[in-house]
């Protein structure tokens, strides 16, 4: 008996990528590049709120909760719950399908932008911002997760930091994905020079047009080989 499914191709296995050459990982370097943007506009612009990094929400809330100024907690937990938000839809929506959650992230940062160059970042609308690029997040952690590539999960850099410095001579390992490591590490610092000085110059907005950018034209040059 025909099949009535839909012909959509099967979803990438797990951890299909090895080559740091691949069309995926490469697409994933594009990725981790755009989360350095995001986290230095949110946390420089939006309240010292990370957008990408919910590690450091945590660590912030506790800053706040113990009295530090300049960190708010419901900027933070804003960005929790949208980050959440958005990836219990990845997980929904997308999992295992780059482009899609691609598609949805240039939206939501293009409207991000449309909210701050429209609004400005004052006030309470600064919390519409860093929602909508928490929600951004989130679909795109939990899309990435699901595809299982080591060392490449476009937002944190905390194992990678460790498989880099655990599997080195003086630790008596070897291991082939070494320089993928070292590209993840300096393209998240590629990405968060530009976000930096972007909002340091007052242009925030076009900070998440360039963020917006970089993510449809990854999209637009991924082509799945699996």
């Amino acid at each position: 008996m025909p099949s009535t499914a839909a012909a959509e191709p099967p979803a990438r296995p797990v951890g299909a990528t090895t080559e740091d050459g691949d069309p995926l990982a490469l697409a994933l370097f594009g990725l981790t590049a755009v989360s350095g943007l995001i986290d230095a506009v949110s946390y420089l612009g939006l309240a010292h709120v990370f957008a990408a990094n919910m590690t450091g929400n945590v660590v912030v809330i506790g800053f706040a909760l113990a009295g530090a100024p300049g960190f708010s907690v419901l900027g933070s937990l804003t960005s929790l719950a949208a980050f959440l938000l958005g990836a219990a839809l990845g997980g929904r929506h997308t999992t295992g399908r780059l482009r899609p959650a691609l598609a949805a992230e240039t939206v939501l940062h293009l409207a991000a932008a449309a909210v701050a160059f429209a609004f400005g970042t004052g006030g309470a609308l600064q919390y519409g911002v860093i929602a909508l690029l928490a929600v951004a997040m989130g679909l795109r952690n939990a899309t990435v997760r699901s595809l299982g590539v080591p060392d490449l999960t476009t937002t944190v850099l905390t194992m990678t930091l460790t498989g880099l410095a655990a599997d080195t001579r003086l630790a008596h390992r070897r291991s082939p994905r070494q320089r993928r490591r070292i590209l993840a590490a300096l393209t998240m610092t590629a990405g968060t020079v530009p976000g930096a000085a972007l909002v340091l110059h007052h242009h925030l907005p076009w900070a998440l047009v360039l963020a917006a950018a970089v993510t449809a034209a990854t999209a637009a040059l991924y082509r799945d080989t699996a």
